[in-house]
């Protein structure tokens, strides 16, 4: 299964992490690949890798910086087939009762405001497509109740309603719209993550990733190869029939934690 020749995809967020490998697999699969990010330097990496990438830098905050990078992109690739929902920001670790409600905005901002933005900027030009399609990055925090992490869980939540809404809207026009939830994604990301749970608990780093582990069937975090695999086959004709639909990648986790 592979994407077909020449289709055109954009990827927000897809200079680093999981937008990355889906850049770089929709390019080998034959894609016509544009990505936007707000690290240029990143994004600079991207193109030298990966040849024939096309690349917009975008604050996915930034409304109108949202809007041109869509346009930039459409005019790049020759019109949009595939749009990948990527971005977003993990936001602060506090409770509710000591959530800064500056830090809340700035969540739901990028997180469900950006994907708003950027998706209401791009479906005109889907519905240009012969085979248009959507795929939204929710997470295993759109599952489960996340402590400590309300704005990013909230978002999460929100974009699977998001999900299910725009495939209501926009089925009749061929367009399907599907959501990818993984769950911890092995890379520096991760890392960072149990180095600030040992901190605080006095643990070891190696303690923190056995604890999320014993959390999961599947004994080991989530390759981005895997879930960029994932992406390329919804996008495919094999996933002609799936819409709508909110699936975990996450090595069957019983919780958000």
């Amino acid at each position: 299964m592979t994407a077909p020749n020449g289709q055109r995809v954009l990827i927000t967020a897809g200079a680093g992490g999981i937008g990355r490998a889906i850049a770089m697999a929709f390019a080998a699969a034959g894609a016509r690949v544009h990505a936007c990010d707000i690290d240029a330097a990143a994004l600079d990496d991207l193109r030298a890798q990966t040849p024939g990438v096309t690349t917009s830098v975008c604050d996915m905050a930034d409304r109108r910086a949202v809007q041109g990078m869509v346009e930039e992109a459409v005019a790049a690739l020759g019109g949009l087939d595939v749009l990948v929902n990527n971005a977003g920001i993990a936001g602060p670790t506090a409770s509710v009762a000591d959530m800064d409600p500056d830090a809340w905005d700035a969540v739901l901002r990028v997180n469900l405001t950006g994907t708003f933005t950027v998706t209401q900027a791009a479906i005109a030009h889907l519905k240009g497509s012969a085979a248009g399609s959507i795929i939204v990055m929710s997470s295993l925090a759109g599952r489960f109740g996340y402590p400590n992490r309300s704005p990013y869980a909230t978002t999460k939540w929100g974009l699977i309603g998001f999900t299910k809404t725009l495939s209501r809207e926009l089925g009749e026009f061929g367009i399907r719209v599907n959501a990818i939830l993984p769950g911890a994604v092995n890379g520096p990301r991760i890392q960072r993550v149990f180095e600030g749970r040992a901190s605080a608990s006095g643990r070891s780093v190696a303690q923190e990733e056995a604890a999320a582990l014993a959390n999961q069937s599947i004994k080991r975090f989530v390759d981005p190869a895997d879930i960029a695999a994932l992406a390329v086959f919804l996008a495919s004709d094999a996933a002609r029939s799936i819409s709508g639909q909110m699936i975990p990648i996450d090595g069957d986790s019983q919780s958000a934690s």
